[in-house]
């Protein structure tokens, strides 16, 4: 590889999950798996029927556009993208060219790219309906419109990766940026985020500046995973280099490809020559809007903490380390639920050990969201505070939590049912101790004479005599101490 460099730009399509209706019709935008009940005239393209533009699905695909400092336009515009296919009801897509001018262009983002940060410029973002469903089988094909109408943000980058890991960690920051600005779930397997790949190899002695010097760009074609597009990255440069050195590469045409996992390939669809010409104009059932200057202002006013901010917040106010924020703000349902801890008064540092260590861990077992975990924040909140006033031991509080996402109970229940709380008064423990003590001069003297090691069997007669809820280091504080008097 250090002969050759890669030029590789990504075309990341996301559905924009969060408004209650889709983008040019009153169907209910949401995800299901039941067939064709999201639907709406307008989005099987009945005749007669007319979009209508949504302002909600407009205002979260500006706040985008801000984010990644593009330029917003000063009129809002919508074309026909003209094509078909069987998923496309109407025979057009109503989408944004790039000219008069989409939701954003020419903007930047920094992402964070094994512990470098990287830069990547924004050609464009355009907002656009998304097409149904297709399953096909094996002489079949079922249609699922569902999804026809969707609000969808197309973000379109520069060829500014160098590499698999460059282009996922650019990806995933995008992905925090659609969940952490409320715009989507930003969910792969829900179909709601899918990429196209573009990528060229040139000699790493050339300026990768001049255009000339580039190679043949190779797209690939909806990969719908994170994970997918790494291994079609590394695949597809591996082909491209091995073209370059048996000297077939200056033979290749620029061609669309798609990934296929079974084999772990990109597999030739289509040549330059087969290139469709969309035949793009001005969609005439939507008129020219201008957008309010103050709107914009208010959207950007409104932009919330980024997971970028947040993990500077853990690091600087609530002295995480690097890793356990980068932990935290990778899901926002994760940062969400430490906030709320951090609310209920727990220190910043437990609350973060115990999701780190416990919370993820059962969720990453069970395959499941963290907001599908019983034990709420405030729940793991109540038991780290009863744990910080030795009110329980360390051991207790783990087999509390555990007990607790068993039977779905509260972890103060499960303590109070149990009569797990411990006894913390120094008082009523020295009066056991002093006893128990008194009964057993003969290990005392041992003790004293250098066999230390009893002070586990004093402090396990003690336990035994208070049902286990004297507070372990407490009653071996006191043995100590009730040992040195005599």
């Amino acid at each position: 590889m250090d002969k050759y460099k890669a030029l590789i730009g990504l075309e990341m399509h996301c559905e924009i999950s969060k408004t209650n209706t889709k983008v040019f019709s009153s169907a209910k935008n949401s995800y299901t798996e039941k067939p064709n009940v999201n639907i709406r005239p307008v989005d099987i393209a009945f005749p007669g029927t007319l979009p209508v533009v949504n302002k909600e699905a407009v205002k979260k695909a500006l706040m985008i556009s801000m984010v990644l400092n593009c330029k917003q336009p000063e009129y809002l515009y919508f074309e026909r993208k003209n094509y078909y296919y069987p998923d496309l009801p109407k025979g057009y897509q109503i989408t944004q060219e790039t000219k008069p001018a989409p939701i954003g262009v020419y903007g930047s983002l920094n992402y964070e790219c094994q512990g470098e940060i990287k830069t990547a410029r924004i050609n464009n973002l355009h907002l656009e309906e998304d097409s149904a469903g297709m399953d096909h089988f094996g002489n079949y094909s079922t249609i699922d419109y569902n999804r026809a109408g969707v609000p969808l943000l197309e973000l379109v980058t520069e060829p500014d990766f160098k590499n698999a890991e460059e282009a996922v960690s650019f990806l995933e920051t995008m992905r925090s940026i659609y969940q952490y600005t409320d715009t989507s779930d930003a969910d792969s397997k829900k179909g709601q985020v899918r990429c196209d790949v573009n990528i060229s190899i040139m000699d790493s002695n050339l300026d990768e500046n001049d255009p000339a010097n580039w190679g043949t760009k190779i797209e690939i074609k909806n990969v719908n995973s994170f994970s997918g597009v790494r291994d079609a990255i590394n695949y597809e440069i591996f082909r491209q280099i091995e073209a370059k050195e048996n000297g077939t590469y200056d033979e290749m045409q620029q061609q669309t490809r798609r990934w296929d996992e079974e084999s772990g390939t990109t597999i030739f669809m289509r040549g330059k020559a087969d290139a469709i010409d969309y035949k793009y104009f001005v969609e005439p059932n939507i008129p020219k809007l201008k957008i309010d200057k103050d709107w914009l202002e208010e959207i950007r006013k409104n932009i919330p903490l980024l997971a970028s901010e947040r993990k500077e917040k853990y690091i600087n106010e609530y002295g995480l380390t690097n890793k356990e924020a980068s932990i935290l703000v990778k899901e926002k349902n994760i940062s969400d639920y430490y906030n709320e801890m951090i609310k209920n008064g727990t220190n910043p540092k437990e609350a973060s050990n115990w999701i780190i260590t416990r919370v993820l861990g059962y969720i990453n077992k069970e395959q499941i969201d963290i907001s599908d975990i019983f034990i709420t924040p405030l729940m793991l909140s109540k038991l780290i505070c009863m744990l910080d006033n030795k009110e329980i031991s360390s051991k207790q509080a783990k087999d509390i939590f555990n007990e607790s996402l068993e039977v779905r109970k509260s972890p103060i229940d499960i303590i109070n049912e149990k009569g797990l709380k411990q006894n913390s008064n120094d008082e009523e423990i020295r009066k056991i101790v002093t006893e128990m003590l008194s009964n057993n001069k003969d290990n005392v003297g041992k003790y004293k004479n250098g066999k230390t090691n009893l002070l586990g069997f004093f402090v396990g007669q003690v336990m035994k005599i208070t049902k286990g809820q004297a507070n372990p280091e407490l009653t071996s504080n006191i043995i100590i101490e009730e040992i040195n008097k005599i």
